[in-house]
């Protein structure tokens, strides 16, 4: 009886009522717990209403005319902010200000996303990192830019959901005693997160992240933590960040340069002098305010404000490299925490490659920053250091490289990047030059209405407004037609590959549609429509032209590299597509024979600066004649044989199993001759046998001994022709390859590994 009446008591009632309760509010939190996606509805099988954007000239138009207020005493508005360039921050300043009502102007020197913008790590996150230093040297600081960051992302991946997704990230772990650390620590990230969290943050046995992602080396390996940070495609967002705004009422110009900044008698500024830098033309710019968001080149503007100016930014150069998709699973991203010098590098699939990065070396500012040979070969080694032995990871598999400034701000006490961090700053100058500079892509948003409000304060705007800030509800360009499932309906209407539709409806949301429209037949039974640049991505001709048209893309640069992503995705199968590209854009802006060169010139140039082989100079494609002159000349080149029409237009590469015509035969001969009765050669002799071989002069012995690393035989005393061919094969990778400068390298401390811009 004793025991019925303390089981039935009041006592254990409360306990299992409170229980119970407790139990199924845990249970309908997990299960509505992760992302949010939005409801689908039968509207979406259809296209959006037809939206075309104002032409350049007529923004030039409006750009002018308020110059022409006070120069000629012409009618016209002046801008209430005039911002200075055109990547994530500025763009995300004139969303944010055209959306409260301001009259904006915004110019940027280059193409919008031309910098930093489009060069970084791809990834929306909060930073464990920090969160890391946070908690270890007690930085408040630290813990509320983790905390705003975790907070932008959630806004982030719901402004722009077609072109943003949560990735899983894997931490592996050869330690036991890492296990509590990294799971405490990922566990705490989900926590700062809270109701934002993307998914719970989990342990995963050795077998299961074998099995998850099989290229992991496994030697050592007692496990893995997962946890979910954001990707995205970068250019592209900020191409989404442009156009909205210009929805709203944003004038912006791409390829104007301002020259100078006018001030009135008092040295406060009025606007800036542009320069067109298509036709050289010049104009001034009247505005209440200037905003200057140019990124890793604020103190340029700075310094044309003031020339005693002392610097608030300190560049770093991060190098990131393209390999094939073989080298990740597709939705499975890596973070290496502990490489060789304290960096991190991140392992992720992005746009069906791999990018690995990154690295944080001071630098000086450049327009076009190139990847050193030194970085590409340091990222190449850590990759090697955490995959499988028995993946060979190669120099020739590098697809594209690429470096990009960061903007961090300087922190005097410094003596290098090693004390920065991507916190942003404000600030103003005694003329009125509102500077907003550091920050990464994550919290472009906050720090675009942290700027607006003080703009508003500064310039004395409070009645020009109409609104506070209402970015965070503010879906951008092609978000409000676009579902998950939308590349269903692009197959069914266009006769697509799925492939293609897909790419589209990730890159274009609901303004796939428009581009699909811009299609040409592909006059085959299957797909009916969407012929592609490059035979191995889905990226089609009709992008060329909706880029022309809708984006304000004006050169093939603007197209391979930031409307499409191909030169980030493979420099040689950008150069393939080249003359297609340049011949569409020819069509639509009605470039001359010169012009087209120029073009095709310029691009060559860049894809080079992007990883691009010296080797595949010889190999460029021509341009394809256009008109009947063209077509005749081109004939008559032909059948004269000295035009360089009768160059065969295919793909040319140097690898391990690649050659020319003849040059294994001449290898064979090389190695059959010095070796006689013997089946193996000596490594010690390779580079005598070479000696005498066309293409092998001039490689040095830290070239030979990076390559017989690379290969594995590094111990290797003999060699059989196999692998003797292989060697060579390295050796024509790293011959063409620039040479490395030697950098110096110091230790970097954890919080300087972030991740992306």
């Amino acid at each position: 009886m004793a025991i019925l009446r303390r089981i039935f008591s009041r006592r254990t009632f409360a306990y299992a009522t409170g229980g119970t309760v407790l139990s199924a509010g845990a249970c309908y939190w997990y299960l509505n717990s992760g992302p949010a996606y939005p409801l689908s509805t039968k509207e979406q099988r259809r296209p959006p209403p037809a939206w075309t954007p104002p032409s350049r000239a007529e923004m030039l138009k409006q750009l002018k005319g308020s110059g022409a207020i006070k120069t000629h005493g012409e009618p016209g508005e002046e801008f209430d902010l005039l911002i200075v360039g055109g990547g994530a921050t500025g763009a995300g300043v004139a969303v944010d200000a055209a959306s409260r009502g301001l009259k904006v102007a915004l110019v940027e020197r280059d193409d919008f996303s031309a910098g930093t913008s489009s060069k970084s790590t791809k990834l929306v996150h909060g930073g464990v990192r920090y969160l890391q230093k946070a908690v270890f040297e007690l930085d408040y600081d630290q813990y509320k830019l983790v905390r705003e960051a975790l907070h932008e992302r959630k806004i982030f991946l719901q402004t722009a959901p077609y072109l943003s997704n949560m990735l899983p990230i894997m931490l592996p772990i050869y330690k036991y005693w890492q296990i509590p650390y990294y799971y405490a620590g990922c566990k705490m990230y989900d926590v700062l997160a809270g109701k934002e969290n993307m998914e719970t943050s989990y342990l995963m046995s050795k077998g299961k992240a074998l099995e998850t992602f099989p290229m992991l080396k496994s030697e050592g390996l007692v496990g893995a933590v997962v946890y979910y940070d954001g990707q995205h495609n970068d250019s592209r967002m900020n191409i989404a960040l442009i156009m909205s705004a210009v929805k709203q009422g944003a004038i912006v110009a791409n390829y104007c340069e301002v020259t100078n900044l006018n001030k009135d008698e008092s040295g406060k500024l009025t606007g800036a002098r542009v320069k067109d830098a298509l036709t050289g033309e010049e104009w001034d710019v009247t505005a209440k305010g200037v905003i200057n968001a140019t990124g890793p080149f604020s103190d340029t503007l700075l310094s044309l404000d003031d020339p005693n100016h002392k610097p608030i930014v300190q560049p770093s150069s991060g190098v990131h490299i393209t390999l094939p998709n073989y080298y990740s699973p597709r939705k499975m991203g890596l973070l290496d925490p502990a490489t060789s010098d304290g960096r991190v590098i991140f392992f992720l699939p992005w746009q069906g490659n791999t990018i690995a990065g990154t690295t944080d070396t001071p630098a000086s500012v450049e327009r076009d920053p190139v990847a050193s040979e030194e970085d590409i070969r340091w990222v190449l080694e850590e990759v090697r250091s955490y995959l499988s032995p028995d993946i060979k990871v190669r120099r020739g598999d590098v697809l594209s490289a690429w470096s990009g400034l960061r903007p961090l701000v300087r922190d005097p006490r410094a003596a290098s990047t090693a004390g920065l961090v991507r916190n942003h700053m404000i600030y103003v100058s005694d003329s009125g030059l509102l500077t907003i500079a550091g920050g990464k892509w994550t919290t472009y948003r906050a720090m675009a209405r942290e700027t607006v409000d003080e703009a508003v304060k500064v310039f004395r705007l409070e009645g020009r407004v109409k609104s506070g800030c209402v970015t965070e509800n503010l879906r951008l360009v092609g978000s409000h037609g676009w579902s998950r499932n939308m590349f269903i309906g692009l197959i069914q209407t266009y006769g697509l590959e799925s492939e293609v539709a897909r790419h589209l409806s990730d890159n274009y949301g609901d303004r796939a549609w428009t581009v699909c429209s811009l299609a040409e037949p592909t006059g085959e039974s299957w797909p009916l429509y969407g012929k592609r640049l490059a035979p191995q991505y889905p990226i089609i001709d009709a992008e060329v032209r909706y880029a022309v048209r809708h984006e304000y893309a004006l050169s093939a640069i603007d197209v391979l590299a930031r409307r499409t992503r191909l030169s980030f995705l493979n420099a040689h199968a950008a150069l393939d597509a080249l003359p297609r590209v340049v011949d569409i854009m020819a069509d639509e802006l009605n470039w001359s024979k010169a012009e087209r060169k120029k073009q095709t010139k310029n691009a060559v140039h860049f894809l080079q600066s992007m990883g691009l082989s010296p080797a595949y100079m010889a190999h460029v494609p021509d341009l394809e004649p256009r008109g009947l002159w063209e077509k005749i000349w081109a004939a008559a080149e032909r059948l004269i044989g000295t035009g360089a029409a009768v160059k065969e237009n295919k793909p040319y590469m140097y690898g391990r199993s690649k050659f020319e015509a003849g040059e294994l035969a001449a290898l064979r001969h090389a190695f059959v001759i010095h070796v006689r009765e013997a089946e193996k050669l000596n490594k010690a002799d390779v580079k005598e046998v070479l000696k005498d071989v066309p293409g092998y002069a001039g490689i040095s012995d830290k070239d030979y001994a990076y390559v017989f690393y690379e290969a594995g035989l590094k111990n290797r005393e003999e060699l059989d022709f196999d692998e003797f061919a292989e060697i060579c094969g390295n050796l024509k990778e790293v011959a063409f390859a620039p040479s490395p400068k030697k950098q110096k390298r110091t230790k970097i401390p954890v919080e300087k590994s972030g991740g992306g811009v």
